[in-house]
Parts: structure tokens; sequence; C-alpha cells
């Protein structure tokens, strides 16, 4: 087959597909390369949506477990996990999820072309597989992502070393588990999997879990893991893990010079992902690179003209992060831009995190250390859920908001949160970031009682030196 488009989008994760539909919602003729039998890349089929699948299984399971605190009366040693639910369950929500993608692209006329892509030339892709075409387009955006990255030393074998795309299908919960790594994917392994019943040893090299958060969320989630029953050894690295057909021996040793010896029934190696580039074609074709990740400018054009790449894919020079909704906002950004809408560039300092763990981890902008890097003089709030009313209600009770601000002109520079629905309280974080504002405005926003939210109020209060419930 041979054809000619407007866009061919490669890859359709949630950057890709994004992009393809901003395209073809804005009237050009789209085309998307993706060699997965389902549609929804990454995040969709193996990252975001059925891990937290398993996580939201994971808080089901803590809640019953705690029904006769809530005066819910359930039979002594009735209440278990089946694993093959579980898994049937995550299942069937990814599926009716990428369904509806697949409607999407009927109905904003996007081809799916199945099948390996290879940049062939200036405005060319062809596709190697089931799908085997050639395709012209004035325009190419590359959105194939990123894949887990492995450790020195340590072999993969997938088995009993495993990554988070074996992880999200065990359908068994493992005695024991050595998770390599505390970033995102990390802890809510590690938190999941302890909620299931497994002993969990959570090992980081970094003097700290979640390293990217701020420095209090990082030692609050450590004192919650370790009240959980996860053994946490930071500043420890790896030396070597010997796989058998019954579990994975380890050995690590910890920046004091302690050793560490320990047998699990698996190893989870959650220390990153990188660029997923190989076959594509890019040095071929001339496209700046760095350290494996596609350069770009910030409207996401490569030093090729008419080759665009969006998401974890890619590279501005400085950390980026990689996160399902930063790919989505920047291939929104890469179509409007294609087409010659109006747009403008991202502010990567106001991109939301969020962390599933138990407890959720929710940050937007920057944190403590980052804001006096930058030269700021700070002021700091923090407020405690547990003085809620509405944590009490629920029986959620740990961690706190913390607001960063400038003292000068009382303006908003990060909010980071740990604790109960955390990772949704920071939308309000997000839009208040985004709209530049202030402590004195979210003192005078009136927050409705009795609701998690308050305490991002009470912590701005907090930060004027003027709380008023703690």
């Amino acid at each position: 087959m041979s054809k000619a488009y407007d866009v061919v989008v490669v890859g359709a994760g949630t950057g890709g597909y994004v992009a393809a539909i901003k395209a073809a919602q804005l009237g050009l003729s789209v085309a998307v390369v993706e060699k997965q039998k389902t549609l929804g890349g990454t995040c969709l089929i193996w990252g975001c949506i059925p891990t937290k699948a398993l996580l939201e299984q994971a808080h089901a399971l803590k809640v019953v477990r705690q029904a006769a605190e809530f005066g819910v009366i359930v039979p002594e040693g009735a209440v278990g996990i089946d694993m093959g639910r579980v898994q049937d369950r995550k299942d069937r929500i990814v599926a009716g999820l990428t369904r509806g993608i697949e409607h999407l692209f009927k109905k904003n006329r996007i081809d799916w072309i199945k099948g390996t892509a290879r940049l062939a030339g200036q405005g060319r892709v062809e596709v190697a597989g089931a799908g085997s075409a050639s395709l012209t387009a004035a325009e190419i955006v590359i959105a194939t992502g990123s894949a887990p990255q492995g450790v020195p030393g340590i072999q993969i074998d997938r088995k009993r070393i495993i990554t988070s795309d074996e992880a999200i299908a065990l359908r068994e919960v493992p005695r024991s588990l050595v998770v390599l790594g505390s970033g995102a994917v990390g802890v809510e392994f590690a938190s999941l999997y302890r909620r299931f019943g497994s002993q969990v040893t959570l090992i980081e090299l970094l003097p700290r879990l979640v390293p990217n958060e701020d420095e209090a969320v990082s030692a609050e989630l450590e004192r919650a893991f370790r009240k959980q029953g996860i053994a946490v050894h930071t500043g420890t690295r790896v030396t070597r893990a010997d796989a058998s057909s019954s579990g994975v021996k380890v050995e690590a040793r910890g920046t004091d010079g302690t050793a560490l010896s320990l047998q699990s029934d698996y190893v989870l190696v959650a220390t990153g992902r990188g660029p997923v580039t190989a076959g594509l074609g890019v040095e071929e074709l001339g496209i700046k690179m760095e350290r494996g990740y596609i350069h770009v400018d910030a409207m996401y054009r490569t030093s090729v003209p008419g080759v665009s790449a969006v998401g974890d894919v890619i590279t501005l020079g400085r950390p980026h992060p990689q996160l399902a909704h930063v790919a989505s906002a920047e291939g929104i950004v890469a179509a409007e831009r294609i087409a010659r809408h109006a747009t403008r560039p991202l502010n990567y300092d106001w991109v939301p995190a969020c962390t599933y763990c138990d407890p959720e981890i929710g940050s937007v902008g920057l944190t403590e250390r980052e804001a006096k890097e930058r030269g700021y003089d700070t002021r700091v709030g923090t407020f405690p859920f547990g003085v809620l009313g509405r944590a009490k209600i629920a029986g959620e009770s740990e961690g706190f908001v913390k607001i960063v601000a400038e003292k000068k002109n009382d303006e908003l520079l990060g909010i980071h949160m740990i604790g109960p629905r955390a990772t949704e309280l920071v939308g309000e974080a997000t839009v208040a970031l985004r709209l530049e504002g202030t402590l004195d405005e979210l003192v005078r926003t009136i927050h409705a009682h009795p609701t998690f939210a308050e305490a991002i109020a009470e912590a701005a209060h907090a930060a004027q030196g003027a709380a008023i419930h703690v």
C-alpha cells in the first residue's frame, strides 16, 4: 500500500494518539503507525492504567481488612485476594479503554497502519509487518515512547528478574519481592504487593525514596512504608542478582559499606526507562540525538525539517518528565503548530506529578530546595491531614500538604502533598500555579468543609504564619 497524508504519527501511546486526534480535529489527514495489537502504548497497556487498577484493588483489600472499624461485619478469615480475578478485572479495564481509542480513530478518520515504522527519507515512512506500506507525509511525528532500563551487571530474564511489564501480570502473590528503584514505578509496586501480602524490600541507590519529590515527602513516605512492614534500604547499590527456578539471590552494599544479602521470589527492576529509537532510522536521517533521546526545541521540532517528536523519547536539553499527561500535552502543541493553529510552549514547572502508592503523592512546581537554588527567598507552610475531620471520617490521616511560596510577592512556587486523595487534590494546586496564584488567593478561596482539600487552604494559612486549625 502507498498513501499520502498531511501527518504520519509513529507510535500510538498517549503522546502519539493524542497528537493524531488533535491534528485530525484541525482538519489534517492523519495516519498512525503502531506495531502493538492494541492502541494506547505503555501507559494504557503496561503502565498507568493496569498499575493503577491493581493499586485500586489493593486499596479495596485494605478497606475490607479495616471493615470492623466502620462497623461492617466480615467473617473472620474470609478476607483474601484472588489474583486470577484481580488480573481479569484489570484486563477488562484495559481492553475497554483500548477499544475506546479505536473508536476515536474511526470517529476522526485516522488510519491505523499496523506494523513497524522506519523513517526512509524526507517525508517518507516505510512500514513492515501485517500492515506493510509506504507512506508519505508533509509532517512526521515520532512518539515511540520509552521502555524499562536494566541495571549494569544484572540480567533481566523476565521470569524471576522482571520489569514492570511482567509485574502487572503476575497471577500469584509472591511470598517475597525485592524492588530496585524508588521512583514512581518502584514505590507503587512495593505498595500494592505489600498490601496483597508479599514481604517487600525496597532498595534505592540514592539517599532517599522518591528522589524527585520534596525532601519532606520522601521522609514521610519512608516512615509510612516502614510502618507497613516494607524494608527500606536507601544509599544502597545492588552488586549481584542470581536467578534460579525458585527465586533470586540478591547481594547489595550500602554507601557505608554495610553488606546486604537477600533471597526473594522475584526481583523487580524499576530503575528507570530509556528511549525507544532502535531501528527507527533517526540517525540515518540526521536527526540530532542526545544520550539516545531525540533532541527537540520548545515546539517539538527536531533538527530535520518536517519531523517532530513528543513524549518519553525526547529531550529538550534538560531533565524531561516521562509522564503520560506530559506526552499528551506535547502532542497537542505539536499538532497545533503543524496545523498552523495558535499555540504556546509548555511550562514544565507547572507539570503535576502523581504517585499512587499508599500514601499517595501529588506535587507540582518547585520543591523547597529547588526554589532556594533558583535564588528565591521562600516561605513555607505545612498542614497535616490528620487534623481534618474528613480524614478522621475516612480513617486516612497520614501525610500533609506543604506549600512553597516567595516572600517578596507571595507567589506560589510549589505545592507538595502526601496522603489521602493527593493525586486528585494536586489538580487544584496545578490550577493555582498555572494562574500564577498567591498565598493570599488560596487563603481567600473558600474551601468546602469537611473535605480533604481544606488542607491546601490551611497550608496556605500556615505559610502566612497564621494556621487556623493546628
